[in-house]
């Protein structure tokens, strides 16, 4: 199994640190594969005003650290074929991150996503909000130099403000990647703009959504985490609280399908 855990944007080291540690203390007991997820800028906010994160040099910095740290995986999200170049040129950075991650408004770009998958490390893309499950073919098609390739699915729009978790789309790909697919449950949960300068959500549906995916037999999920949500900068409504991290890995855990 594997859970992809951490904030919706870096805010700074030891917060992220107190974070990381807590979730790969959860994933060890669970012998879970734990990947730290934080984003060094959130391209794609619905307001100008609304914080981005700490931008790509420190955010880097202080990857390397909790590298150094705690020898974790990291996983954060690229935006342009330049970003991806900057990184890969510091080779302290390029060591630090383990996955690139293509954000969802962003999955048909082709230049990035070749790109990326040139990078030599595993390419998690997040399925847009617009695409039905067996558009992802051509996704996976621009592909063909990655090391891995992971699909993210995190909710289909149709036409107001929530999203659909469409569980005969997730069989779907679920029957054609295996352990490749992962569900974003805390993205699932949002109501996009529904706050006007950010996301709403309601992340008291997170716990049930992940029992059913684990049912279904998903093996791998994706989960924003925050010590404070309701006070973070970036996706607070569907973020779940750190304190209640290791209760809902017990539940996927318990209802995982085995069959």
């Amino acid at each position: 199994m594997r859970i992809i855990a951490g904030p919706c944007q870096h805010e700074s080291l030891s917060k992220s640190l107190d974070i990381a540690v807590e979730c790969q203390r959860v994933c060890e007991r669970y012998d879970i594969d734990y990947y730290f997820k934080a984003s060094y800028d959130k391209a794609n906010r619905t307001n100008v005003a609304s914080q981005r994160g700490r931008g790509m040099r420190a955010t880097m910095d202080d990857f390397v650290e909790i590298k150094r740290v705690l020898n974790v995986n990291i996983l954060t999200d690229f935006h342009s074929v330049f970003e991806i170049n900057s990184w890969r040129g510091v080779e302290k950075w390029y060591n630090s991150v383990d996955v690139v991650q293509i954000p969802a408004f962003l999955c048909r770009q082709t230049d990035l996503i070749t790109t990326a998958a040139r990078s030599g490390k595993i390419v998690n893309i997040k399925k847009g909000q617009f695409l039905s499950p067996k558009e992802v073919e051509g996704v996976i098609s621009k592909c063909t130099d990655a090391k891995e390739v992971w699909i993210t699915e995190r909710g289909t729009s149709f036409g107001y403000n929530t999203l659909i978790n469409d569980f005969v789309g997730m069989q779907y790909l679920l029957d054609k990647l295996g352990d490749s697919f992962i569900y974003d449950v805390t993205h699932s949960v949002q109501t996009p703009g529904g706050q006007g300068d950010t996301s709403g959500g309601d992340r008291k549906y997170v716990p049930s959504l992940c029992r059913a995916g684990a049912a279904l037999g998903i093996t791998s999920f994706f989960l924003e985490v925050h010590d404070d949500p309701d006070n973070a900068p970036s996706d607070g409504p569907n973020m779940i609280k750190l304190q209640d991290f290791e209760s809902i890995v017990d539940e996927i855990h318990r209802y995982r399908y085995t069959g």
